[in-house]
């Protein structure tokens, strides 16, 4: 337990970029240090919905909300002394779906599930990772970039937004998961954790539980999918992240593999 410690609390809605360089803006005016980045909200599995900028929901929140607010952070992080990380809560999920990005049909407006979207948007949570800290070795910094993810943990999170439509399926499967399969919501933050603090964590890990299937168990090294190790598909994604966004990294650009 540390002593002492104080908390401060700013607003922002990563379903929103304007609120997004709100807290960026307040951040600036109230802290000159920052030591860890933990991108770890988020949105899983909702009814097909749009963000205040028109993204697809799941897209907007857990890839372009962290993608916007790590950019608009990133020169507090390589400017405060000593090793700073950037940690981004990913998903065992990010296997599933197609495995891929849609590029086509990003905000999917053609053909929409609510899965293959939350897994779409994990797996480019990777990708992001992934790129961000090639961007930040090659600069040369003492920033560095890992990802976590936090197995099957017993949350409300895939019961969706109380506001929004949740089939009595749904809700029952959920109850069903979290009674049976997963591990609490405490054992589920420590790979994050993990990832935020370890000293045998580098710059592109990749922290998840040990047990079968990652599902659960002690927090360790693990391996993603294999598109998530993609320098070229990284690469697009950022481009059109920034294009998105408007927010655009000072980092230079890694050579490709």
């Amino acid at each position: 337990m540390t002593t002492g410690a104080s908390l401060t609390v700013l607003e922002l809605n990563l379903g929103s970029q304007a609120s997004i360089r709100q807290f960026a803006t307040d951040f600036d005016s109230e802290f000159d240090r920052l030591d860890v980045l933990l991108n770890n909200a988020g949105v899983m599995m909702t009814p097909y919905s749009t963000t205040e900028n028109g993204f697809e929901l799941q897209f907007g929140v857990n890839h372009l909300g962290h993608f916007a607010l790590t950019g608009l952070l990133v020169d507090h992080l390589i400017e405060t002394d000593g090793e700073t990380r950037i940690v981004m809560q990913s998903s065992v999920a990010h296997r599933n779906g197609t495995g891929e990005i849609d590029f086509d049909d990003l905000n999917g407006r053609q053909s929409y599930g609510r899965f293959e979207a939350y897994a779409q948007s994990k797996l480019a949570n990777l990708l992001f990772t992934y790129e961000l800290d090639r961007r930040l070795r090659a600069i040369g910094t003492d920033t560095i970039a890992v990802a976590a993810h936090p197995g099957l943990s017993a949350t409300e999170l895939p019961d969706g937004d109380s506001e929004m439509e949740t089939s009595t399926i749904q809700k029952i499967y959920s109850k069903f998961v979290n009674t049976f399969l997963t591990q609490s919501a405490a054992t589920g933050a420590l790979p994050a954790l993990y990832a935020a603090t370890a000293v045998n964590v580098d710059g592109g890990h990749y922290i998840g539980p040990d047990g079968f299937l990652e599902v659960r168990g002690k927090p360790t090294h693990v391996v993603s999918n294999a598109t998530s190790y993609d320098h070229a598909t990284a690469r697009r994604l950022w481009d059109i992240s920034e294009g998105l966004t408007g927010v655009t990294f000072e980092l230079e650009e890694p050579q490709l593999a």
